[in-house]
């Protein structure tokens, strides 16, 4: 293996940045990334992070992917782990590395013995969809994702 899975770093906040922006292109949505590097430090590596992250790291030390989650409650279920993104910039795919975070992210899981991991995927998202059946994982297509935009939550809110 050409690369290592570590846990990231404060250091690593611009290139989880960086992924983040190329994951919002592959899903065609590249100006909807408002988060900061600064966001990053604070939120992610601070004494109270709201998030935790994988990288996959090259020997030249180029973090090229990350997995970035946070633990949620779930009602029925009780601790649970969101997935948030799952992310190999793209002349890095096809090595492994995109499985070997997602491992960490179900190991960590497993580990503390929670419940469930979840996640979205586009429908579109074939590939993603295979892999992740591949390994268990069941897609419920009877659920929607549902938002609350923050221009929305501001004219609810303000007009209620």
């Amino acid at each position: 293996m050409d690369f290592i899975i570590r846990k990231g770093e404060i250091q690593d906040a611009q290139a989880i940045l960086d992924l983040i922006h190329e994951l919002a292109v592959f899903e065609k949505l590249p100006k909807e990334v408002e988060i900061t590097i600064d966001d990053l430090r604070i939120d992610g590596f601070s004494k109270t992070p709201k998030f935790e992250t994988f990288v996959a790291e090259d020997k030249e030390g180029y973090v090229f992917g990350m997995a970035l989650f946070y633990e949620r409650y779930s009602t029925w279920k009780g601790t649970v782990i969101h997935l948030e993104d799952l992310m190999v910039t793209q002349n890095k795919r096809g090595i492994g590395a995109g499985k070997a975070l997602y491992t960490a992210v179900l190991n960590y899981a497993y580990e503390r013995n929670l419940k469930r991991v979840c996640w979205e995927v586009l429908d579109w998202n074939s590939n993603a969809i295979a892999f992740y059946e591949s390994t268990g994982a069941v897609i419920d297509k009877g659920w929607y994702v549902v938002k609350m935009k923050e221009k929305n939550l501001k004219e609810f809110i303000e007009n209620k």
